[in-house]
């Protein structure tokens, strides 16, 4: 077999590219084609191979990796927004509608999509709904995007507010959220949250609710943004 055909031969795995049809009939009698030519259509078949290539497959520059970052960073403020309507809704809008949700605080696990949004309303209902004029501020959030699919958050936040009786207090913590990309739209599937170190976590207050803190009385305080 000559040498051109032989090459060739080995390039037809390309063919399998839908880029390749304009390219087909380049590759018609090869045998009859002098090495040069050979070559030539060679190259010219990697170059388009490589054009080719899915976008999910090339590596993301720096202004793409940024602007995933920035589009993870708005969508966790707004879901945090307590002038919201509906907070603990806004809240639940990070995770994905169905399907398994790993969630780890406390040292306690689940893994119930049904069971995140049972604790988030509870803790508004129980605790969000006692601050008077919180304010969600977050100190630090780094987005590291470890591909055009999935990205990890790592944050930390602080609630000033007032409890019922006017007194100042503050809760916050760090968290940590992996999300994913599904259907265009990015969620939550696994994630990490402790509460900031407090000396009065384990005081249970002795009124309706505690004296500093919008916890209802007998359960300690929780500073994690949607746990109970």
């Amino acid at each position: 077999m000559p040498h051109g055909a032989g090459a060739l031969a080995a390039a037809r795995p390309l063919r399998s590219s839908p880029c390749m049809g304009p390219l087909h009939a380049s590759l018609r009698g090869a045998g009859r084609v002098a090495r040069p030519a050979v070559l030539a259509v060679l190259t010219v078949l990697v170059l388009v191979a490589a054009a080719c290539a899915r976008p999910d497959d090339r590596p993301l520059d720096r202004e793409q990796r940024a602007a995933i970052a920035d589009s993870i960073a708005t969508l966790v403020a707004r879901a945090y927004d307590l002038r919201a309507a509906d907070p603990a809704a806004g809240m639940l809008s990070l995770y994905p509608a169905e399907g398994s949700v790993v969630s780890a605080v406390g040292g306690r696990v689940t893994t119930s999509r049904d069971s995140l949004a049972a604790n988030i309303r509870a803790f508004w209902n129980n605790v969000g709904r006692n601050m008077r004029q919180p304010v969600w501020i977050w100190e630090t959030m780094r987005i590291d995007v470890l591909a055009p699919d999935a990205a990890v958050m790592t944050a930390t936040y602080r609630v000033p507010h007032l409890t019922p009786r006017g007194a100042p207090h503050e809760i916050g913590g760090a968290w940590t959220a992996v999300f994913e990309r599904r259907g265009g739209r990015w969620v939550i599937v696994h994630e990490h949250l402790s509460d900031a170190p407090s000396p009065r976590d384990s005081m249970v207050g002795t009124g309706p609710l505690s004296h500093d803190s919008a916890q209802p009385a007998g359960q300690p305080a929780r500073t994690a943004p949607h746990r109970m």
